[in-house]
């Protein structure tokens, strides 16, 4: 069913105009005081005084004040009425109930959690999200704000923030376990192009952040930022994967060296040919490139040998 907008903003009154009748109210119920005092009272008049004492009594109930970014939903006998977000002070309808709300914006770090990504490893990942209340009405009446959650001692017409923290937590657990779900950690081919947790960036935070917002409208919370903020694999494969990326990253390394050796390689026989330097068959050719793979692929340094003698 179609929720009433929280844009259904209530029109309060001036709460220091009705201060002022307040004032007024209470010096009509001094003369009285002081005509009973001196006279005989009618019925009427002590009627009146009866009446003036309890309408004094219920206009002063309806003074609210509300803080920036803070807001009151109010409800008349079981319906919703409507939500005050101007700050300020302001009279209303004694009658109404009243749930205060705060607008402000929060930040929880969400403790890094075991899922798998899509290729089945065990990951920790964690994050960071900034969330506010946007929708009062959905903020309310759509999730079960139980008494038991409100902290001892705090007014039961504000909704405790402990709620909402609870429900935000376990949405972003949910949210996390999904898109974490929907990738690979890193590429198991340092050659791919695929899209991974570890090289995704913003895309994957944009994805987060959408996932999360879906969840979370429920509750009238907006997502002003998602991010992840921790990665790193699970305990029982960390050492396993460090070994392979370490390996990954020696074979880089190797096929640069070996890229620029056969360069290096094949610019030295070019230049010996062009300048003429010496001539070599293929037999010498080959053992001259051997000889040069060799001294520039090894991990150590060349112990060079000099040839006094024939080159033959």
């Amino acid at each position: 069913m179609k929720h009433i907008e929280c844009v259904k903003n209530m029109k309060s009154q001036n709460g220091f105009i009705n201060l002022l009748f307040s004032l007024l109210m209470i010096a009509a119920m001094v003369g009285c005081i002081v005509f009973f005092s001196n006279f005989s009272a009618p019925w009427w008049l002590v009627t009146f005084f009866v009446l003036l004492i309890v309408a004094w009594f219920f206009h002063l109930i309806g003074f609210i004040m509300i803080q920036p970014n803070k807001s009151v939903v109010l409800t008349f006998f079981g319906k919703y009425s409507g939500t005050i977000k101007e700050n300020g002070f302001f009279w209303i309808n004694p009658f109404y109930g009243r749930k205060k709300l705060s607008l402000r914006a929060r930040n929880m770090d969400v403790e890094p959690i075991k899922v798998n990504d899509k290729n089945g490893n065990p990951i920790m990942i964690g994050l960071v999200v900034v969330w506010k209340i946007e929708d009062t009405y959905k903020a309310v009446f759509e999730i079960d704000a139980e008494r038991a959650h409100v902290p001892e001692g705090s007014n039961l017409n504000k909704v405790s923030l402990h709620t909402y923290d609870r429900f935000v937590k376990v949405q972003s657990d949910a949210a996390l376990r999904k898109v974490a779900g929907l990738y690979a950690y890193d590429h198991a081919d340092h050659h791919a192009e695929e899209l991974t947790l570890r090289s995704g960036g913003e895309e994957i935070n944009d994805k987060l952040e959408e996932e999360l917002a879906e969840r979370l409208d429920i509750a009238g919370i907006k997502v002003v930022e998602a991010r992840i903020n921790y990665l790193a694999y699970a305990s029982e494969i960390a050492s396993v994967m460090l070994r392979r990326q370490q390996a990954e990253a020696i074979i880089s390394a190797r096929e640069k060296i070996v890229e620029g050796a056969v360069s290096m390689v094949e610019l030295a026989l070019h230049k010996l040919s062009e300048k003429q330097v010496v001539n070599l068959d293929e037999e010498k050719k080959a053992t001259m490139v051997s000889n040069l793979m060799v001294v520039l692929c090894a991990d150590e340094a060349a112990s060079p040998v000099i040839n006094t003698g024939s080159l033959y």
